[in-house]
């Protein structure tokens, strides 16, 4: 299936502004790309690309004072298949990791598991280990989290959402990941876009989405707290700790978002045409 996505975004700088900007597809999704996925920045201004930590694409801009508008819109293919569900995932003991798994088992800005070890121990202990772990864990934040986007700061934390109980889909991801890595699981914070296929589609407009993986098994699979089922579709941007390290733009100097469009939509393959029928 193909799929067409891109956003509009603009910022309003009251001064020339430095932005770190992670808008681009994750490069392990560059393969699929029909058309490329430009960034567009007008005023047209030069941008350093570059490739951070932990794989993702990035670029530096310096915005000039006044309005920026970011943009893209292109083509991928993707495979049509919902996420993969594993039941027999296993899970590794802590000194059977790869050694780039381990720091997706600390705490981080937004994911205070000092905070919460007692309680993921006291709910989930004797949950068989696994994908089973994972699925109970997604499960109890699903059911606690009430999802709206009134309930968004870009300050909250996975501790704050429990205690408050509501959030949206980042707020989602940072409470099932702090859990998962309580309980001895590696777990990355994963952006990207994921719009209404192969699902009644939401009255609401359409935004990024934050979504979860775990190492099991040997690889990474993908889980999603908020909606909790399998989806389609899925346009990986980029991977990290928490939202700290995938925000798709970091601002050096004050400025304020001026306008923000989001776009994924599945689009229809043209029928063939019928072979002509033969002279008489």
């Amino acid at each position: 299936m193909k799929i067409r996505a891109g956003y509009q975004i603009a910022y309003a700088c009251p001064q020339p502004t430095p932005m770190i900007l992670m808008l681009s597809v994750h490069p392990s999704r560059a393969g699929d790309l029909i058309t490329a996925d430009v960034l567009n920045l007008h005023p047209a201004i030069a941008a350093n690309t570059y490739y951070d930590g932990f794989g993702n694409l990035c670029h530096v801009v310096h915005a000039p004072a006044g309005r920026l508008t970011l943009s893209t819109d292109f083509l991928i293919h993707d495979t049509g298949k919902p996420d993969e569900v594993a039941p027999e995932a296993v899970q590794h003991p802590l000194e059977q990791l790869p050694v780039d798994t381990l720091v997706y088992l600390l705490g981080s800005r937004y994911c205070e598991t000092d905070r919460f070890i007692p309680l993921a121990w006291a709910k989930f202990g004797t949950v068989a280990k696994g994908w089973p772990l994972v699925q109970a864990i997604c499960d109890y934040v699903h059911g606690r989290i009430e999802f709206g986007y009134a309930h968004a700061s870009p300050t909250k934390t996975a501790w704050q959402t429990h205690e408050e109980g509501r959030g949206v889909c980042r707020d989602f991801a940072h409470l099932a990941i702090t859990l998962c890595r309580c309980m001895n699981i590696p777990a990355r914070y994963c952006t990207g876009y994921l719009g209404d296929i192969g699902v009644p589609p939401e009255d609401t407009p359409m935004d990024f989405s934050a979504w979860f993986e775990v190492y099991l098994g040997e690889r990474w699979y993908t889980f999603d707290a908020r909606h909790n089922i399998p989806r389609i579709g899925r346009i990986l941007m980029a991977r990290g700790r928490d939202a700290t390290d995938v925000a798709i733009s970091t601002s050096f100097g004050p400025n304020t978002l001026a306008g923000f469009t989001v776009h994924t939509d599945e689009v229809a393959e043209t029928a063939a045409a019928a072979p002509a029928a033969p002279a008489r």
